[in-house]
């Protein structure tokens, strides 16, 4: 089977931590897995942002952190995932939420994996 690499994109990302901006599902509706490769952040804004980016699990109905309150200065970037993988189940989401919407937000992913 060939790989399938999608990058996921998001901006404006919600600043309310009740309602998270989805930035990727894993493989809806099927039970195959995804894989995240990279995830990074950029601060677009004109001050400082803190950003959260959680996993939602969907087998267990909970919400999980990878980084939370993490700072991004102006003109800044941050690599939340790098060099590390983390596996994604079916329905499995990437969710970000900012201080401020003037983020940008960039997950590489490779899908449909068995």
């Amino acid at each position: 089977m060939a790989n399938n690499f999608k990058n996921a994109f998001a901006t404006s990302v919600s600043t309310n931590s009740g309602s998270p901006t989805d930035v990727y599902t894993a493989n809806n509706g099927s039970a195959v897995n995804s894989i995240l490769i990279e995830l990074d952040i950029s601060n677009t804004g004109t001050s400082a942002v803190q950003v959260t980016v959680l996993i939602r699990d969907s087998s267990a109905s909970a919400t999980f952190h990878i980084i939370k309150n993490a700072p991004i200065p102006v003109g800044s970037a941050l690599k939340v995932v790098s060099g590390q993988k983390v596996v994604l189940n079916g329905n499995d989401k990437i969710q970000v939420y900012a201080s401020a919407a003037t983020v940008d937000v960039v997950a590489s992913i490779l899908q449909d994996v068995t």
